[in-house]
């Protein structure tokens, strides 16, 4: 009887799967065993690299999943914005300013109130704030990190709808708790699974393929009758499988053996 194939991963995504045989990351790869290594150099796709291995894998032309793009944009809303506007895929209006003279120059370019959020290594809706005013301002200024000034479009909820692979696997409404500008479960925002509008979802899965992002959860509003793409997280939240009923790890189990992963 011919072996069952056996996928190598190293994060822990994929750890209930039978059909995986999970590594661990190991930041030394000498830690891993001759045997290990071996196994790893050999493999036509290594699954859940993490970024650290991700673009080592890039370079020996290995495949991964999630993609060596989709890691390169984790939590960069700089990069992330850049790519929207070469791919004219729409976004709030969005202007990044270094240093201290070109800072002073963002009342040229907006009015109160507009969005200010931290560019790098934020999620969760943390690190996002409501400039109503100068004092806002300032004091957002007083971080250390450019200013990543977005227009203020004020809608009380927006889509979040998850793409694994090349398939749409979820999607539902996060709507904002009552004078909370921020639609993220974590700062207390609900989850809907009123219908989401076609052209969201074949704005996100467009989106996603385009920009090479093969595990994201893509955030979408619409505002005066069109839709604009605010970001797109690779580390997005379980919530919205446990509330619809969905079992992550059996989700991409099947994905997997379905080779669509």
């Amino acid at each position: 009887m011919k072996a069952e194939k056996k996928f190598l991963a190293l994060g822990a995504r994929l750890f209930k799967c039978k059909s995986v045989h999970t590594l661990g990351v190991r930041p030394n790869f000498s830690d891993y065993t001759a045997r290990e290594a071996d196994m790893i150099i050999k493999a036509d796709k290594i699954y859940y690299p993490t970024a650290f291995y991700a673009d080592l894998f890039n370079v020996m032309g290995k495949q991964t999943f999630p993609s060596f793009h989709t890691y390169k944009f984790v939590q960069d809303k700089i990069k992330q914005t850049a790519l929207f506007e070469i791919l004219n895929i729409a976004h709030p209006r969005t202007r990044i300013f270094y240093g201290k003279q070109q800072k002073k120059k963002i009342l040229q370019y907006f009015k109160f109130p507009f969005i200010a959020k931290q560019p790098r290594n934020s999620s969760m809706g943390h690190g996002v704030f409501f400039i109503k005013n100068m004092k806002d301002l300032s004091n957002y200024l007083l971080n250390p990190w450019p200013a990543y000034i977005q227009e203020y479009l004020p809608v009380h909820r927006d889509m979040r709808i998850i793409i694994i692979g090349r398939e749409i696997v979820l999607s539902y409404f996060r709507i904002a708790k009552k004078g909370e500008f921020r639609a993220n479960i974590s700062l207390g925002g609900e989850i809907s699974f009123d219908p989401v509008p076609e052209q969201a979802l074949a704005m996100a899965l467009d989106t996603a393929i385009r920009c090479g992002w093969d595990d994201v959860g893509m955030d979408i509003i619409e505002y005066k009758n069109k839709f604009y793409v605010i970001e797109a997280n690779m580390k997005y939240g379980k919530k919205g499988f446990r509330k619809a009923g969905i079992d992550y790890s059996s989700l991409l189990e099947t994905l997997l053996m379905n080779g669509k992963i």
